[in-house]
């Protein structure tokens, strides 16, 4: 039937901030349902706190507020704009669980409206798992033996049943946080603590231990027809034990008999049916007994589902897209396959290559946390490839990561008694244990044994191992060998490796035997029909299936596999490019690894490479261009530092890159170059020096004095950053600091420690500048600015220094020859303006400062790169539909997902390194309301009343004990340590004495803060950190507050806007409102 015309307007809610677990992928699913909507004439109401996302560009909805996902700020969007209905399906498990909360509140009922996608019982019936267990009964499946438990004590009482090792698995989570496997009482404890507490409706699942057992996903789609298709069979590579989002994983399904893949389709049919999933898609879940085949059914998400993107990326058919199309209206039957344009959606995707996704971690980031791999996920972002065998996507799947030493190395290190060891751990390395282990003499049935991955995988990489053996012994390196090299996914880079060579070589030797991928065409259908949609990935073929055309190409590299530091903002400046130069009269060409992104949606280039952003797979997309049609040249100044560090190998290779030249590149990121163009433009910097051993950072930091920044050259992210204030911690800092050798040495700076920091995000044309956003820094100098809550328009700074600001921007700007967007950090310290860095690219902060400013940065750039001048770009650059408030951005941290191996939380102080994975962002009239907002949507909302803990170091007690006063005037009651207590009493304001937890060790009986904060007693905590390590109070303290989600502030500053949040919080009303609307004011 047509579009179910009652449904006049939709409100989607959207996702919420990049977490592990639930991230970008979302925006992709949210950014289609808007296009679709808005296509299909459907009036579109946004609402998703997380700036950094496509979907929030005003363009894509007719009315985009940037709000907290809550009851209270989805009520006053529903009651300012009385949707017919909301489609809560596409926005994971944060806004499946708000639509939930707003029927179980009578909010729907209230305004008459309806959920479409999946109606509130079938989210129950594929949530709760007790139902679902009674529905896979119904259809003749097989669950885990399990039992439900409400409290520790019906979890202890539960495993004695089951029998250890049990899985926890809490309900109303997402990415599996608060799930695991315990093998004993005391695992058991604290896991299933953890997930009770986790989960938001106090519930956890113990069922039996199915550890080791294959594990398989389907995505099912079914319409109100009752039409069912399975788009794609998806494998984990790691058996069950691994959370699927941190398992390689494959697809389609390659292990699978027909006959059990027949039993798997016929499950997936009979439990959506039954579940009632009327119109969209869902994810259900299995493992299979590699032993006797037994089936059991794991779990189903009634939604759109992480893994939805992977496979609407890997078939080419739109899940998201379709789920929207089926949810107001359409059959299956009447929705035309975009690809073949000749078949529908009815019309199941077949596949005629191989997909291998693998995550992304950034253990790094948490040194403290245990690196194995459990049902809680980990991973930060994956990366993605497609090939026409396992080896070949498999290879290119590794070198996509943007990991040093991703690739497969065939040196022989260690003992094969070592890696079999390492393989029988689920760790992100294991599958370079794997490869070593058969490398080293292992037999495929020894690494099975130990690892339990299946044993057709490891042949696969048995034949990797022995194919580099052949390249490395061969006498000579010819055609047929190379191409069987390639053809298995070798880079040139192993190959090289392998024949003891530069890769330059092997570059030059295909090129004189003409070996060069040919580019094939995601069509749906193996092959069947004709496809219509550029979406190409490279294959060692015979026949090339890239179209001629007429237009100049601009081809624009992506940011690869989201990871702290790098993600999805960076995505977001891709994406404006793509619209910008394509309606510029350019045919863009996206090339790019990452499956969670909108980047990587086939209909947003004009041209999409799934392709490693490497050298080598870079210059192969752009000769294949070249021979089809005029290029104009490379945009790598958007993609974050991934392109950045191509530019200058790609301009060698002759090819060209548009604006911000390689040089000017250098000049900004070389720190003696930096500093020496700061001097003769008498510019102020902290004072620095560079260092090779402890001697010379001692040296340094003695001529330059305490405290100082140290860290790593050429790290993305802050990596490695730290402030130090003595010489013993300087070197402990050396001494973990392995990467220094006369390529990169450390970078020791004077530490400004009172000053506030300011970010501005500016373009350049060569003559003229424009400054889009000056930003300030709410939280101290020395917390990276990624981890910082920031502010739009700056709430301290004069007009007259933001005039010198400009003005040191343009110089800047000029020196090192931009030509588009630059990122500058500045600090202000005792009114002196100091420059910290430059980055001569797009920043993760240019989102933020679009939405709060209106300003369509991105696609300014794009254009300037293409020529285009400042002063020609008055439509993109006219500050007339921006925000006229304030806007306040807050990061959002992944604290919760990483513990010790000892079972305790990882420490959550920030600092100059980079530990955030997304952000939020309030918008308001005035600071308070907009930072207080902004603390709602992080998960971190500021209390009106209640206890609240304080303990400051003593550089921070007289500054933070007069802050405190505030605290009290406004109703609070204060608890704090002895040295704390003694300050605030001398200032006249009363607060309870609570032990340090150090102090308990001699005296059991004392109370002290942690006992406070798990007993449920305290509203917040103020805790400013002395330093790391368990031996610290602090430490105990944060981890406390962060594991009973108790909002806990660590820095003097943010216990200022603390307080102007809560004042707004007591004193006024929160209001929302949409950017179209603020833009109108």
């Amino acid at each position: 039937m047509p579009r179910d015309k009652s449904i006049s307007s939709v409100l989607v809610i959207g996702s919420g901030p990049i977490v592990i677990g639930q991230a970008c992928e979302f925006d992709y699913s949210g950014t289609q349902a808007c296009r679709v909507l808005k296509e299909e004439g459907v009036r579109v109401i946004l609402v998703n706190s997380n700036p950094a996302t496509i979907m929030t560009d005003p363009q894509f909805a007719d009315a985009t507020y940037i709000e907290p996902i809550t009851t209270e700020f989805l009520e006053k969007v529903i009651a300012a704009e009385r949707p017919s209905a909301i489609l809560a399906t596409l926005g994971g498990q944060t806004a499946l669980n708000a639509a939930m909360k707003l029927h179980d509140e009578g909010i729907l009922v209230k305004y008459g409206v309806k959920l479409i996608g999946a109606d509130v019982d079938a989210i129950r019936r594929g949530e709760n798992r007790e139902e679902f267990r009674g529905i896979v009964d119904r259809v003749g499946g097989e669950s885990a033996r399990s039992i439900i438990c409400h409290s520790l004590s019906e979890a202890l009482d539960a495993a004695t049943v089951l029998k250890y090792p049990v899985v926890v698995r809490p309900s109303f989570t997402m990415g599996g946080l608060g799930s695991g496997i315990a093998k004993d009482e005391e695992e058991l404890r604290l896991i299933a603590g953890l997930g009770l507490q986790h989960s938001p409706v106090t519930e956890v699942l113990l069922e039996e231990s199915i550890i080791g057992w294959k594990e398989f996903e389907l995505e099912v789609m079914r319409d109100h027809n009752d039409n069912v298709v399975i788009i794609c069979s998806i494998e984990n590579f790691d058996p069950m034990g691994v959370h699927t989002g941190d398992s390689i994983t494959v697809a389609p399904a390659l292990t699978l008999t027909d006959v059990e893949y027949q039993r798997l389709r016929d499950l997936s049919i009979e439990i959506i049916r039954e579940v009632g999933v009327a119109t969209g898609g869902c994810n259900i879940q299995f493992a299979v007994n590699p032993n006797d085949g037994r089936i059991i059914v794991i779990e189903m998400n009634p939604r759109v589902s992480r893994s939805s993107a992977l496979a609407s990326k890997a078939t080419g058919f739109p899940i998201a897209k379709i789920a929207t199309k089926l949810a107001i209206g359409y059959s299956l039957d009447e929705i035309p396959n975009d690809i073949t344009r000749v078949t529908p959606a009815s019309f199941e995707p077949t596949l005629d290559y191989i997909v291998v996704k693998i995550p992304r971690f950034a253990f790094e980031k948490f040194p403290e946390a245990d690196r194995t791999l459990t049902t809680t996920m980990k991973s930060v972002g994956e990366a993605m490839a497609i090939g026409r065998s396992f080896p070949e996507a498999l290879q290119k799947a590794l070198r996509s990561l943007e990991k040093k030493d991703s690739e497969f190395s065939f040196s022989r290190k260690g003992t094969k008694a070592e890696h079999l060891a390492a393989s029988a751990i689920p760790t992100e390395s294991r599958i370079y244990s794997v490869q070593q282990a058969l490398l080293l003499g292992a037999s495929i049935d020894e690494v099975h044994s130990y690892s339990k991955i299946d044993r057709w995988f490891l042949a696969q990489i048995a034949a990797i191992n022995t194919l580099a053996v052949k390249i490395e012994e061969a006498p000579e390196l010819g055609a047929e060998l190379l191409r069987e090299a390639k053809r298995a996914g070798f880079s040139d880079r192993q190959i090289a490796s392998l024949r003891n060579i530069p890769p330059s070589e092997i570059r030059s030797l295909r090129g004189r035997l003409n070996i060069h991928p040919v580019y094939k065409t995601v069509d749906t259908c193996a092959g069947e029909f004709e496809a219509f949609t550029p979406y190409h990935y490279s294959s060692y073929d015979l026949e090339s299936e890239v179209r001629s055309r007429t237009k100049p190409a601009i081809l624009i590299l992506g940011s690869g596999p989201n990871r702290i530091g790098q993600g999805i903002e960076f995505d977001y400046s891709c994406v404006h490019a793509c619209f910008a130069l394509s309606e510029a009269g350019y045919e863009t060409v996206m090339i790019n690894c990452n499956p969670e992104t909108v980047s990587t949606d086939y209909d947003t280039a004009d041209r999409l490479y799934f392709e490693p952003l490497t050298l080598e797979d870079v210059l192969e997309v752009y000769r294949a261009e070249t021979e089809v049609g005029p290029v104009a040249g490379v945009i790598v100044q958007l993609g974050g530092q991934t392109p950045l560090g191509l530019a200058k190998d790609l301009k060698a290779a002759g090819v060209p890159i548009l604006g911000t030249s390689p040089e000017s590149i250098f000049l900004a990121e070389d720190r003696k170059a930096f500093g020496a163009l700061l001097d003769s433009a008498g510019l102020a910097a902290p004072e620095y020096g560079t260092a090779l051993s402890l001697a010379e950072a001692r040296s340094v930091a003695e001529r330059i004095s305490y405290p100082v920044l140290v860290r790593p050259s050429f790290v993305l992210g802050g990596r490695g950053m730290e402030i130090v204030y003595d010489e013993s911690a300087l070197a402990e800092f050396i001494e973990k600091a392995t990467a220094i050798n006369p390529e990169h040495p450390v970078l020791v700076d004077r530490f400004l420690d009172d000053a506030i920091e300011i970010d501005v995000d500016a373009l350049y044309d060569g003559s003229d500048l424009f400054v889009a956003g000056i930003m300030e820094h709410i939280e101290e100098a020395g917390i990276h600015s990624g981890d910082s809550a920031c502010v739009i328009p700056p709430q301290s700074i004069s007009s007259q220094k933001q005039n010198e600001i400009i003005e040191a921007t343009r110089q800047i700007a000029e020196a090192i020859g931009v030509r588009g967007l630059i990122n500058i950090q500045y600090a202000i310290s005792n009114d002196r303006l100091f420059v910290l860095e430059a980055n001569p690219r797009a920043s993760r902060t240019v989102p933020f400062v679009s939405k709060a400013t209106g300003v369509q940065l991105a696609k300014a750039a794009a254009l300037i790169a293409s020529g285009r001048t400042v002063s020609e770009l008055s439509a993109y650059l006219s500050q007339t539909q921006g925000p006229r408030g304030v806007s306040v951005k807050e990061a959002v941290l992944p604290f919760n997902r990483f513990r010790r191996s000892d079972g305790r939380g990882v420490d959550s102080v920030l600092g100059p390194e980079m530990k955030s994975t997304g952000e939020v962002m309030g918008i308001a009239s005035d600071f308070g309301a907009a930072y207080a907002k902004s603390q709602i949507a992080a998960f971190g909302a500021l209390p009106k009343k209640g206890n609240v803990f304080i303990s400051f170091t003593d550089r921070d007690k007289a500054a933070g004990c007069s802050t405190a006063k505030e605290l009290h005037r406004l109703g609070f009651s204060l608890f704090a340590t002895a040295g704390t207590h003694q300050a605030l009493k001398k200032l006249g304001i009363d607060a309870e004495i609570v032990s340090k937890h150090s102090e308990k060790e001699s005296d059991s009986s004392l109370k002290s803060a942690v006992d406070l904060i798990e007993a449920g007693s305290i509203s917040l905590v103020i805790n400013t950190p002395q330093g790391r390590g368990a031996r610290k109070d602090g430490w105990l303290i944060r981890t406390a507050a962060v594991a009973k989600g108790v909002p806990c502030i660590t820095t003097i500053p943010g216990f200022k806007a603390a307080i102007a949040g809560i004042t707004a919080l007591q004193n006024e009303a929160m209001t929302a409102r949409s950017l179209q609307e603020w833009g109108s004011l």
